[in-house]
């Protein structure tokens, strides 16, 4: 039986240290784009609009299953004023911040 070192074991400090590859913009292609987000909306929009449609989601099922006919109503009223506010001022945002030097297709 072969010992430890006759196996074909590599050492750690036997391995090649990784290297990123080198960004050269001269070799990209007219329709490449590597500045850009590949979705076109801003990545701080899409965490904003999960972070408070989950926080009004859990505001208006709590205030709604208090059981309070006056909780209830004002369940309904602030989700019919929040929702469409909340998707107005997201749209404003996502338009405000969205990288015009560089669109998505």
């Amino acid at each position: 039986m072969p010992s430890s070192t006759e196996l074909n074991v590599r050492r750690p400090d036997a391995e090649p240290e990784p290297h990123n590859p080198v960004r050269d913009d001269s070799k990209l292609a007219p329709t490449e784009d590597l500045d850009r987000e590949p979705d076109g909306v801003p990545h701080s929009v899409v965490g904003v609009t999960a972070l408070f449609s989950v926080v009004l989601a859990m505001l208006v099922a709590f205030m709604f299953l208090t059981g309070h006919r006056v909780g209830q109503i004002a369940a309904i009223a602030l989700a019919a004023i929040a929702i469409p506010t909340l998707i107005a001022s997201l749209r404003k945002k996502a338009e405000r911040d969205r990288d015009h030097a560089h669109p998505s297709r």
